[in-house]
């Protein structure tokens, strides 16, 4: 581990995902038809979902192909540009024509199911319908009274867990959880949610998953109900810009806020979205990861097929697994991967890590300004959020603290080393109430 200082100096001399890719006229060809034809097979599966969406449910609903219309409501504003904007051949030649004409003659009358039919409708993927006042899934560890006794009075802290994009709660109880130090059990609160669309939470059909959502619904399922005075920010991935917009709202609560590879590319407003999403999830063959990451970013129908393929048979999945490896228990990352449908993965991938991108900097001004405690956490081999990501953060604010985890990628930044990420987390923490103390 190494520490960036405000007078680091660094070399970054590989962009991410561009390592080791053969950059030939081959290889340039072969990238272009391969897109090309996942283009024109997902403007096939435009047509195919129509008519399979009116057939069980009498509705098509509306995705992305066409054009982007008018802007009605105030949600449609917040969507993100990179949802209409996306390249494909297909769409410019105007073969989605017929799409629009089709929506025009939609049936009535049909049967309007809760969840859609190529969604799981299992008990544990839909018992949040049973929660009337649609609130978040979330586990909340209270310290103990001997651990409060052994704490000296201290006053007790709050800490708000929030996790990366195709996660859960599990991700932040299975690690940091069962490692806190026994001498400072008494000190801290921790909660740890599903986010909107993900976990045991909500994943409201109708819903857009928007930045301004996924607030709106932290406020009503934590800092409202627990009455949080007071509070510490720990977020992964994704999770980081829903932070920096907690944090930016809530400035005189927040303690501190600590990001985990947090996907930080400055931009201009007008191109935030897509220097996000040209970045994360750049069109290209290799490596295997950004091809999957690019797969399921820029072709709305097929990635639906993989969540109707994987995501609504993840009990046949799951079980079989459970036979091969004869355990009876599955990791918690691979029951987290399924526990989400297409709708709710889809449009926080946009709305939140590619539309959240053009406020982030409002957002750390506003933290910059009320001198809010900020430490960021990256492996130096994170293959998902590049390395810059952090250092543009120093750079921006040379007051937070950035430590690079050596030989440590995206998750195993945690994973495999919880005692010592627990750690260095406490300690943030602790620095904190030190710097508070000073203040007051």
């Amino acid at each position: 581990m190494y520490v960036l200082s405000s007078t680091y100096s660094i070399r970054v001399e590989v962009e991410y995902g561009r390592e080791n890719v053969p950059q030939t006229s081959t290889y340039a060809f072969l990238s272009s038809i391969i897109f090309l034809f996942l283009d024109f097979i997902d403007t096939l599966l435009c047509f195919i979902y129509r008519y399979l969406d009116e057939f069980f449910e009498g509705k098509a609903p509306h995705c992305y192909c066409k054009k982007r219309r008018e802007q009605v409501g105030e949600e449609e504003i917040e969507l993100s540009e990179t949802l209409y904007g996306r390249k494909s051949v297909f769409r410019k030649m105007g073969f989605l024509g017929f799409t629009r004409k089709w929506k025009e003659c939609e049936k009535t009358g049909g049967v309007q199911r809760k969840n859609r039919w190529s969604d799981c409708g299992c008990e544990s993927c839909v018992s949040w319908m049973k929660n009337d006042e649609k609130k978040l899934h979330v586990v909340v560890r209270e310290p103990s009274q001997d651990s409060i006794k052994a704490s000296r009075g201290n006053p007790i802290e709050n800490v708000i867990f929030l996790h990366g994009f195709i996660s859960s709660s599990s991700f932040w109880t299975e690690t940091v959880f069962h490692n806190i130090s026994e001498s400072v059990k008494g000190n801290y609160r921790l909660i740890a949610v599903d986010l909107l669309g993900f976990g045991k939470s909500p994943k409201p059909r109708d819903g857009f998953y928007t930045l301004r959502e996924h607030l709106d619904i932290i406020e009503k399922s934590v800092i409202a109900p627990f009455d949080l005075k007071s509070f510490h920010l720990v977020a992964h991935s994704m999770g980081c810009t829903i932070a920096f917009a907690v944090a930016a709202k809530y400035t005189k609560s927040v303690k501190s806020v600590t990001l985990v590879a947090p996907p930080y590319l400055p931009s201009s407003k007008d191109e935030a979205s897509f220097t996000v999403l040209n970045r994360l999830a750049e069109r290209r063959l290799w490596p295997p990861l950004l091809f999957a990451s690019s797969f399921m970013s820029w072709y709305e129908h097929l990635g639906r097929c993989v969540c109707f393929f994987i995501c609504r048979n993840h009990r046949i999945w799951e079980s079989t697994l459970k036979l091969l490896t004869r355990k009876r228990e599955l990791h918690f990352m691979i029951m987290d991967l399924t526990k989400h449908t297409h709708r709710s993965a889809w449009h926080s991938m946009h709305n939140v890590i590619c539309g959240g991108a053009k406020y982030i900097d409002d957002y750390l001004n506003t933290l910059i300004k009320h001198g809010i405690k900020i430490c960021v956490i990256q492996g130096d081999q994170d293959d998902v959020i590049p390395l810059k990501c952090s250092i543009n953060i120093k750079m921006k604010f040379p007051d937070a603290k950035v430590l690079i985890i050596t030989n440590a990628g995206h998750i195993t930044v945690i994973l495999g080393r919880e005692k010592e990420f627990t750690q260095s987390l406490e300690r943030i923490w602790s620095s904190s109430a030190d710097t508070n103390a000073l203040v007051e």
